[in-house]
């Protein structure tokens, strides 16, 4: 498929066909996009928007790929990356006005130079802010719910309009913004003055938890599953057994149990399978069922 030069002409962001979406996930897995357009305004984004709703063609919209497992044959139709492109971030005194495509750690660190706290906690996840509040995004005790204050979002059918905090009902690594057919363009966050070194000091322990904790030096998608009520997914999955697990190049982690690694030539069937069987494992010996935390693209997982 190839998008129209009415279409196309319009669109100032990057158009790509047949792109390897393992090139935008962190677990650097995942087949080509169909179509992949990478918007430079809001104004890209309801372009493309209104096209595959006239067409009736799918659409996908993705961040920096950090929550994704994406099909080894790839996604049909029209991907969105709402990526750096799409990034502008301004200070309007206790708030930040951020693009969705905004990498959370630059978001963070344009905070910490202002002196406004609140965003420490985010340091060292890998995702745009767009993708870190759809997800409400958190660690160390806090999350993206703490800080966002509302989402201008563009609505497939009813156009561009701004959902304040309540509107955007958080809940533990859920928002509303995963169930309605809408892109997010543009986060607002109200944080609170502070002395900037403090500021990096409490973002540089969290960084430094996390060197220690997970496995960064692998590609991998962070935390798989969602930590079930009252307990740690990773805590679950080491006592079943399944740490150091591997099917392929895919392997649970021997540092943070609730990471799967990619150990250089993974793909997504590997990673589909491990899942299960850590899932299998952890059911058969407590009894309880882990959710997934990553997300799942493409129509051939069974």
């Amino acid at each position: 498929m190839q998008l129209p030069e009415s279409v196309a002409s319009r669109i100032k962001g990057r158009i790509l066909y047949g792109e390897p979406l393992k090139n935008y996930t962190t677990w650097r897995i995942g087949g080509p996009a169909e179509v992949l357009v990478e918007p430079a305004s809001r104004e890209d984004v309801a372009a493309i928007l209104a096209f595959v709703q006239e067409k009736g063609l799918p659409v996908t919209v993705i961040g920096n790929g950090s929550n994704l497992l994406v099909s080894d044959r790839g996604v049909k139709g029209v991907v969105v990356r709402i990526g750096e492109a799409l990034g502008r971030v301004r200070i309007a005194e206790e708030r930040i006005v951020a693009e969705s495509g905004a990498k959370l750690g630059r978001v963070a660190a344009i905070a910490q130079a202002a002196g406004l706290a609140g965003l420490e906690f985010s340091v060292g996840i890998p995702a745009t802010i767009g993708g870190a509040v759809t997800m409400n995004a958190g660690a160390n005790g806090a999350s993206m719910a703490d800080v966002v204050e509302a989402v201008r979002i563009i609505d497939y059918t009813r156009g561009e309009r701004i959902l304040d905090r309540e509107e955007l009902d958080f809940r533990y690594r859920w928002s509303r913004l995963q169930e309605l057919q809408a892109v997010g363009v543009e986060v607002v966050l109200k944080l609170t003055p502070g002395d900037p070194l403090e500021i990096k000091r409490r973002g540089e322990r969290h960084l430094q938890k996390r060197r220690l904790t997970q496995p960064l030096e692998f590609p991998s998608a962070g935390s798989v599953f969602k930590n079930p009520p009252g307990d740690a997914a990773g805590r679950l999955i080491e006592l079943a057994g399944a740490k150091g697990l591997r099917v392929g190049d895919a392997m649970v982690s021997e540092r943070h149990a609730n990471f799967i690694i990619n150990l250089g030539n993974a793909g997504a069937q590997d990673v589909w399978r491990l899942i299960r069987r850590v899932q299998e494992m952890v059911w058969s010996k407590f009894g309880v069922g882990l959710d997934l935390e990553v997300k799942v693209l493409g129509e051939d997982f069974v």
